[in-house]
């Protein structure tokens, strides 16, 4: 699984060589461009700093409680084990630990509570595993402060088995490998702080797919501190929150800021997502990479000042790709697959000094079966047998339009997109809009070769953009990566963008 930026051809020891360049970690020089701030400018007051203010949880046990002693090593453990389902925990102030083997972690009951005292905190001391795990549904987690669990990549601290019916409310989880949190059906993640995990502050994936998905009002911070795409180039397994084959999410005001990479990625076969009312900001890479999925409302979101590393780091390392801060890859409306809309609908939005605007992309060497497809073994929404996407049924109808993941039926309007150059610092390659596909070369027998497919995602394929505001120099890329036009050819026919927008040339304003 995982991202493909076009053909995926840039070496890594060059993406290397121009990232150590873009943070000013080359061994010992500094670079005097500028990048986010450390501290981000204060979040609109619809988004809560969780993290430097968590909510207090209950100094005294509620009522029916079983109290837990942090001077007790594994007291969690074992009183989860020796309590009946539907029990309610209330950790005492302090540092809880469990036991010294590294698989030793808490397997709650159906319907089991956890409450943390003020102070309360469940610590992993770089050795256990995992923190809470099992099967059981419908367990909560309120008021805990979770740490220093060492989680293997791609797994996670909190609900490892990704159970179903999980609330975690007013928690932190912070300083663990891997994941801080891994996902269930019906899940609730709420008013919480996903902070410094190694990989994830969550990953929403488990066999089959995730339904029900709320994701509501975190702080989402300084995630992947691993490093994983360089310790791994294209893994596509790093940022703020990884989406896989979620069905029915929702995603609202969130603030996302300063992860290491992606701020929000739904990767492979996700729908009906509702993105609204979260401020992302200061990320290194892409705010937003909705990837080989369906159907989604992206709304009344603050988007500034992302992608500023990653995209300097491909922009001076010479590739001609358009990198995104929003990023649709392979993924649109499809009224077949059920959801709240059959378009991709992005609008009320504002997007203010990132580096390049909204990218619509369609790989044509991505398809079920292709060697291309690097969510490998996955197929379409659209066709339960992957087998039956080769020659040469594939050439034919309906598998020549099923087996391929499109960007299409995509409604980008109603948008104010901001650039100042000087600001974002930089002359070029930052100012870009595009819609565009790559030439179709393989597999030999692909019937998508030639320019089939960026013919479709720019003429025939229904993306529009339409009455937004334009607020500095803007760049479109229609068709493929080397055919730039400006604002009167992006308006003309034969592509006719953009009507009833506006658009102010000068920087910034």
């Amino acid at each position: 699984m995982g991202i493909t930026w076009r053909h995926r051809a840039l070496p890594a020891a060059a993406l290397a060589l121009a990232l150590a360049a873009a943070t000013g970690c080359d061994g010992g020089t500094t670079d005097a461009t500028p990048r986010p701030t450390a501290v981000p400018s204060a979040p609109p007051t619809s988004v809560v700093r969780v993290c430097a203010k968590p909510a207090a949880g209950p100094v005294k046990a509620p009522a029916g409680a079983v109290t837990i002693d942090p001077a007790v090593p594994g007291d969690l453990a074992a009183k989860t084990e020796s309590s009946p389902p539907h029990s309610t925990f209330w950790l005492r102030p302090g540092r809880h630990t469990l036991l010294s083997n590294r698989y030793d972690q808490v397997i709650p009951k159906e319907g089991d509570v956890y409450v943390g005292a003020p102070g309360a905190v469940l610590d992993g001391r770089d050795s256990n595993h995992y923190a809470f795990g099992g099967a059981a549904a419908d367990v909560t987690i309120r008021h805990l402060t979770v740490q220093n669990f060492v989680a293997p990549r791609d797994e996670g601290v909190v609900n490892h088995d990704s159970a179903d019916g999980w609330v975690i409310e007013h928690a932190t989880i912070r300083d663990n490998s891997g994941a801080g949190l891994m996902a269930g059906a019906r899940q609730q993640v709420r008013a919480s702080c996903l902070r410094d995990n190694g990989q994830y502050g969550m990953n929403a994936y488990k066999a089959g797919d995730v339904g029900g998905l709320v994701v509501e009002g975190n702080e989402i911070v300084g995630n992947n501190t691993d490093d994983w795409e360089r310790q791994r180039p294209d893994c596509g397994c790093s940022g703020g929150v990884k989406f896989w084959a979620v069905n029915g999410a929702v995603v609202r005001g969130n603030w996302v800021h300063g992860n290491r990479g992606t701020g929000l990625w739904a990767d492979t076969n996700n729908n009906d997502f509702l993105i609204e009312g979260n401020l992302i900001e200061d990320n290194d890479g892409a705010a937003l990479i909705y990837e080989i999925s369906y159907n989604a409302i992206i709304r009344n979101n603050t988007i500034r000042r992302n992608n500023w590393v990653e995209g300097r780091a491909y922009a001076a390392a010479g590739d001609t790709f358009p990198f995104a801060t929003v990023y649709v890859s392979e993924s649109g409306g499809e009224p077949r697959v059920r959801a709240r809309t059959d378009k991709l609908e992005i609008y009320r939005n504002v997007l203010e000094n990132n580096w390049s605007g909204i990218t619509l992309w369609e790989n044509a060497d991505r398809f079920c079966n292709s060697p291309a497809n690097t969510s490998s073994g996955d197929c379409t929404l659209l066709v339960k047998d992957a087998g039956r996407c080769v020659q040469p049924a594939i050439a034919g109808a309906p598998l020549y339009s099923d087996c391929r993941w499109k960007t299409q039926r995509v409604d980008i309007h109603d948008n104010r997109f901001v650039l100042d150059k000087s600001v974002v610092g930089c002359t070029a390659k930052c100012d870009l809009m595009a819609v565009l596909s790559n030439y179709g070369t393989y597999p030999d027998w692909s019937p998508y070769q030639g320019e089939r497919v960026a013919e479709a995602i720019t003429g025939r394929q229904h993306n529009r953009w339409h009455d937004n505001v334009y607020v500095g120099p803007w760049t479109f890329v229609v068709h493929d990566a080397s055919r730039t036009v400006g604002v009167k050819q992006w308006q003309a026919a034969p592509y006719r963008q953009d009507a009833g927008s506006t658009f102010r040339a000068g920087d910034g304003g």
